[in-house]
């Protein structure tokens, strides 16, 4: 195989393309195929630090890690950070140039980009054996293909088949698949070879009849029905899930090691960013974590976390406006725990200089941590490392505040006062003994008898979740059909079901 593709499409948005195309990866590597992952345009905000210091989506970083590769920027050449209901951060090739309106990007700067997105995918594949490429949303959005760098447009520049994945929970999955192609133009119909059926329940020979018809009224073969499997979702895009959570209830069943179970609760500010930081605590057994966003849900918490956001003058005004801020002030008076993470961390300052995310100037931070933050145009993005509570430390930083700290203990790259942390830090909880040091901390804190468990690796269990997202294309796709589509591209011949896209 050299140089092969192919491309994950989707009837919907969340229809499984993150998870198909992870598990792909994981299935083609252990085939001895040197393989890489491609998103051309990923809307997220959830973000990860490459090596070389570029900043790319998570889900494309974890199918990265299935492939047992390095994650790079031409992996994601272009990542869109909203920043709220009308426009985004373009970052480019893992570097900020702008801020978009929709209107904007897609009114002709999302074309302009689309010679860097070929560009990059093409210097993947003269590395690779395949590059699987995921789209986004669907690629029938037939208001957005004039424009589109993502889906068929760069099916088309690019010469990839192109499968389309179903989630057949939602209901309704082969008018979605019929649908999908019909609006299509016939040199876009050309390419889609075919449908993949995610998250099915039952009995599949009685899915076989419908299977049959729509092959019958397309001409296109279904490559696969994926069963339905709690916990099988990779580093999520957006929404509000702890991506490891169900594969951790599922296969770590242990009972807490210590008398008592610790409670996280997780402030659910707007514009949300890195909420998988709590990933690492939601796989120790014992630990409960849930998000939150009214003050009363804080009162039973044995640790509060303040989260990253994409607005931390924003996340200020919903902690006021709900009462969640003062809630946070009584537990650092009363000495309960409280993590501040990026935004979080900037949030428990003292004041914000903001000329650059909300450019709203001086804000009056909670006041709860001796710190100052400067909003600079230049973003950071780095991958520290370090030694806090007696233990090795890594985690990748992602922000325009600089914080200018003036007291406490030093903790990471921010500080400590009491039971009060912050720290720019995302991925710190990922260091199995950083994160046991830091929960015994909160539990002697708290006064649960709360013991970590002494052998949970956060490691382990990522392969372990991606060994099992191999396994699921493995058993439960044809995978000769799959190679024979990734190596010779679309079968020739396909038919065109109209009405096609309109003109």
């Amino acid at each position: 195989m050299t140089g092969g593709g192919l491309l994950v499409a989707g009837t919907t948005s969340d229809a499984g393309k993150s998870v198909v195309t992870a598990g792909i990866c994981r299935w083609l590597v252990r085939q001895g195929v040197k393989v890489a992952p491609f998103k051309a345009q990923n809307m997220s905000l959830n973000s990860f630090v490459t090596r070389e210091g570029a900043e790319i989506g998570r889900a494309q970083a974890m199918q990265a890690q299935a492939c047992r590769v390095e994650p790079t920027a031409l992996m994601n050449p272009v990542l869109l950070k909203p920043g709220g209901e009308q426009s985004s951060q373009v970052v480019l090739l893992g570097k900020p140039v702008g801020e978009l309106s929709a209107r904007g990007y897609h009114g002709g700067r999302q074309q302009q980009l689309l010679g860097t997105v070929l560009d990059c995918l093409a210097e993947l594949r003269g590395t690779y054996d395949a590059v699987i490429c995921e789209g986004a949303g669907s690629p029938a959005e037939i208001n957005l293909r004039r424009t589109d760098i993502v889906n068929m447009g760069i099916a088309r520049n690019a010469g990839l088949p192109v499968l389309v994945v179903g989630d057949i929970d939602r209901g309704g999955v082969f008018a979605s698949f019929f649908g999908t192609v019909a609006l299509l133009s016939p040199e876009d119909q050309a390419l889609v070879a075919g449908f993949l059926v995610n998250k099915f329940r039952g009995d599949v020979s009685l899915l076989e009849p419908g299977i049959d018809m729509l092959h019958g009224l397309t001409g296109r073969h279904t490559y696969g029905i994926l069963p339905f499997q709690h916990g099988l979702g990779i580093d999520e895009e957006d929404g509000l899930r702890v991506s490891l959570r169900g594969t951790v209830r599922e296969s770590n069943i242990a009972p807490p090691v210590g008398e008592d179970v610790l409670r996280v609760a997780v402030c659910a500010v707007p514009l949300m960013s890195n909420f998988t930081d709590v990933d690492a605590l939601a796989a120790e057994p014992g630990v409960v974590v849930r998000f939150v966003d009214r003050p009363e849900e804080l009162a039973d918490a044995d640790l509060v976390i303040v989260p990253g956001t994409r607005g931390t003058v924003r996340a200020l005004e919903w902690l006021r406006e709900r009462g969640l801020a003062e809630a946070l002030k009584r537990r650092v008076a009363d000495g309960r725990p409280v993590l501040g993470i990026c935004g979080g961390f900037q949030v428990l300052g003292e004041h914000i200089e903001d000329e650059v995310e909300s450019r709203r100037g001086h804000v009056e931070g909670l006041g709860v941590l001796p710190v100052r933050v400067r909003f600079a145009r230049e973003k950071t993005l780095t991958r520290p490392a370090g030694e806090a509570l007696g233990a090795h430390v890594a985690g990748y930083e992602i922000h325009h505040g600089v914080a200018e700290i003036h007291g406490g203990e030093a903790f990471l790259d921010g500080c400590r006062v009491g039971q009060t942390w912050g720290t720019h830090w995302h991925g710190s909880l990922e260091s199995d003994g950083f994160r046991r040091a830091f929960l015994r901390e909160v539990a002697a804190a708290a006064g649960r008898r709360f013991v970590p468990a002494p052998d949970t690796s956060f490691a382990a269990l990522r392969e372990e979740q991606l060994d099992r997202l191999g396994d699921l294309i493995e058993q439960h796709a044809d995978t000769d059909a799959l190679r024979r589509l990734i190596e010779s591209g679309a079968p020739q011949g396909l038919p065109f079901i109209p009405p096609g896209a309109p003109a």
